[in-house]
């Protein structure tokens, strides 16, 4: 597991968003959202990232928490 959580879930229960809305508003897949959401995905693009804070009107550090404690695979 990574060091990096992703706190993508929390922010788009809070702004009540489903994932094939923020898809579409992003403009990428359900599938690549879902990886993102759930921690699977190994890399993010800063225009993916971008995009995120734009439609959830968020900062990347809503999104992402660095956890020392977390292990790593």
């Amino acid at each position: 597991m990574s060091k990096i959580v992703v706190r993508l879930d929390r922010v788009m229960a809070d702004r009540k968003i489903s994932l094939k809305d923020l898809a579409e508003e992003v403009g990428i897949t359900n599938a690549n959202l879902s990886k993102l959401k759930t921690g699977k995905a190994s890399a993010v693009r800063f225009s993916t990232l971008e995009a995120l804070c734009e439609a959830l009107h968020c900062q990347p550090g809503d999104l992402l928490e660095y956890d020392p404690n977390a292990s790593e695979e």
